[in-house]
């Protein structure tokens, strides 16, 4: 007869495993009692008001390897109440959306008191994450059994126990039913098909949701690109005047795209109810460290750090350290024409079928060093980013990009500028450009996804034959899956991701009228794209916490800003044509001052159409519109409810003074 985990075995008959917590090995009994008191005590006496539960009961802990794994849930009371506190927004019966407030809930569509759906797993998991970030310290100076790790009034104490090295982890589970499905309309079959958007994001959130449908948006608004760029290539038009046509609709391609993309991001973000959620106060990053001090605005006991210490990191360290990486990459570019100039002398000299293929060898060898060089650089970034201690993860998060982009941006066009304008080599322009997109494509493909799901699945059968050698009688299904997916890697956002698709954008809109293939490859990478992106999130990486977006953030002003260089590079080179030239064979000036005027008119074109596209459409500014509307009359009755009831007050206070 087997015996099933006590993990399952709770007063709460709704009680559902939805997050695991892992301690380290040596965690004193006292520090798990005070932890597990924190984390079940009401909300009205400092806790979480949550259930918290051993992996494994006293007798399955000696059938069964000790792990200091235990699992959080909720009941389905405190759920509701935990989507009113983050502010979560749901649609309501008149089809409006609106936060979901417990008091108004039965107004809500789909709500029942039966109905265990109306808040997605994702969602779930994401309010049980927020309020274990939010127990905070109140009395205790120090975590129990550990004097060293100090506390303070307003701490928080996971983000406590994790630095200290107490919490190993902190992740949510699989739902392996719902994965199972998802995966079955995701990508196990490759067929070219819509990815069920809606889906990904009750599984995994916005963020995740909203990176997919922008991958998915950004292969569609490829096509174009890629249909007028392969009768160039196909049709052998090797003349370069030929390419005029084809750069002035990549000035325009550009900008409509990205224009219309954040029409669509709104329609999504709308009906997801991100778009009208607000935004809670930020509070200090797990990182950030000071001397001990009252924030101004909260009135909360924190860590408080001077900003021009902040600054002088910056501009001292960060910035020299930034453009020492830069001038090296410069260094290394160089090193790479040196070998070109090598390998195309050796060409000439001899001139056999293994010295052409030789031509391509520098190329490979740079485009390997260029992502070599950029993974290293990252984790400088990362490293002299924290050291910088900014209080806000959004401030943090600016400070990365802006570093990592300026390095990638000039670590892989750096080369391709060169050759454009210093050697003015359209040949090889396009050698470099084509080897340089695809051998970075088929690197990016193994090292984020082939590989690790390789590693992944020998794991798997190593744990699952660990985990059957173990038990005896026991179900251990449940523990199986802990197990399993407490030894996956964590997804670390979707920033690599978008990178990629940075880089991507800058190869097709910054140099694609001389290689008109790049839009094409770019397509059919993409497409392979969705569905190792996809393999990664289910099979790779542990499910990472839900967290709302309204937009893809800071990477839409980074696209924006390649299509501006776009047009100034995109002129540069028509302005270099052979068939423009011929028009001021005297005049080099004029030819100067022409192409100037037309990238400044086409720059004013393109915030004209920048403006002319709305941001929003029009319903869905109606519906956010009226929402704002009926926010500020609900204030005003609420003020002269709470103005009547003073006058009221005061009249009665009259009343009793002209009493004898």
């Amino acid at each position: 007869m087997k015996v099933t985990l006590s993990a399952l075995d709770t007063h709460e008959s709704s009680f559902t495993p939805l997050v695991v917590i892992e301690l380290a090995q040596d965690v004193k009994e006292e520090t798990k009692e005070w932890l597990k008191s924190r984390i079940i005590t009401k909300k009205k006496d400092g806790g979480a008001q949550l259930l918290f539960r051993p992996l494994l009961n006293k007798y399955e802990k000696e059938t069964l390897e000790n792990q200091n794994l235990y699992l959080v849930g909720a009941s389905k009371i405190r759920l509701l109440l935990g989507a009113e506190a983050v502010g979560l927004v749901k649609e309501c019966n008149d089809n409006t959306m609106r936060a979901f407030t417990y008091g108004t809930r039965h107004n809500f569509k789909g709500f029942d008191d039966d109905n265990d759906d109306f808040l997605t797993m994702a969602e779930q998991q994401f309010i049980i994450k927020h309020e274990l970030e939010n127990l905070r310290a109140r009395d205790e100076k120090m975590i129990p059994g550990y004097p060293q790790a100090k506390l303070y009034p307003g701490k928080s104490l996971l983000r406590r126990l994790l630095t200290s090295g107490i919490v190993i982890q902190v992740f949510p589970l699989h739902d392996n039913e719902a994965l199972k499905k998802l995966e079955d309309t995701w990508y196990t079959r490759f067929t070219i098909k819509y990815q069920p958007i809606d889906s990904i994001r009750g599984y995994f959130g916005e963020t995740i949701a909203l990176y997919f449908g922008f991958l998915e948006y950004f292969t569609f608004a490829l096509i174009p690109m890629a249909v007028i760029g392969l009768p160039y290539y196909l049709f052998v038009w090797e003349d370069y005047d030929k390419y005029v046509i084809f750069a002035s609709f990549n000035l325009i391609w550009s900008t409509v795209i990205l224009e219309v993309w954040k029409r669509g991001c709104a329609s999504m973000t709308y009906r997801w109810g991100t778009l009208v959620m607000k935004r809670q106060f930020e509070e200090p990053r797990p990182g950030y460290h000071g001397v001990l001090g009252i924030n101004s605005v909260t009135g909360r006991e924190e860590p408080l750090y001077p900003s021009y210490k902040r600054q002088l990191r910056i501009y001292l360290v960060s910035l020299p350290f930034v453009c020492l990486c830069l001038y090296f990459s410069l260094f290394v570019m160089m090193i790479y024409f040196d070998m070109e100039n090598w390998a195309l002398g050796l060409h000439e000299n001899s001139g056999s079928e293994w010295t052409s293929i030789l031509l391509y060898v520098p190329s490979i060898i740079y485009a390997i060093v260029i992502e070599i060089m950029n993974r290293l650089y990252r984790y400088a970034a990362e490293f002299l980013t924290s050291w910088e201690n900014h209080r806000l993860e959004s401030a943090y998060q600016n400070h990365l990009i802006l570093k990592v982009l300026v390095f990638n941006f000039l670590n892989c066009f750096a080369s391709l500028f060169y050759i454009a304008f210093v050697l003015r080599d359209m040949k090889l322009l396009r050698q470099s450009l084509a080897t340089l997109l695809i051998t970075s494509q088929i690197l990016n493909q193994i090292v984020e996804s082939l590989l690790p799901y390789w590693l992944q699945k020998k794991h798997h059968v190593q744990v699952k034959k660990k985990v059957q050698a173990l038990k005896a009688d026991i179900d251990a299904t449940l523990y199986e899956q802990v197990v399993l997916e407490k030894e996956m890697g964590t997804y670390l956002g979707t920033f690599d991701d978008y990178l990629e698709l940075f880089l991507q954008f800058g190869y097709v809109s910054l140099f694609s009228c001389v290689y008109p293939l790049a839009a094409a490859f770019a397509v059919l990478n993409n497409l392979t794209e969705v569905n190792s992106d996809a393999l990664k999130m289910c099979r790779v990486f542990k499910r990472p916490f839900s967290e709302p977006s309204a937009n893809i953030g800071v990477w839409q002003l980074a696209f924006e800003t390649m299509s501006v260089i776009s047009v100034v590079t995109n002129c540069a080179l028509i302005g270099m044509s052979p068939q423009v030239n011929a028009l001021f064979p005297d005049s080099k000036a004029d030819l100067i001052l022409i192409v100037v005027a037309v990238e400044h008119a086409l720059l004013a074109l393109k915030f004209i159409l920048a403006f002319a596209i709305p941001d929003k459409p029009r319903h869905i500014q109606m519906k956010l519109a009226r929402l704002e509307f009926e926010s500020l009359e609900a204030l005003k009755q609420q003020q002269m409810k709470l103005v009547a009831e003073n006058l009221k007050e005061e009249w009665r206070e009259g009343g009793k003074e002209k009493t004898p």
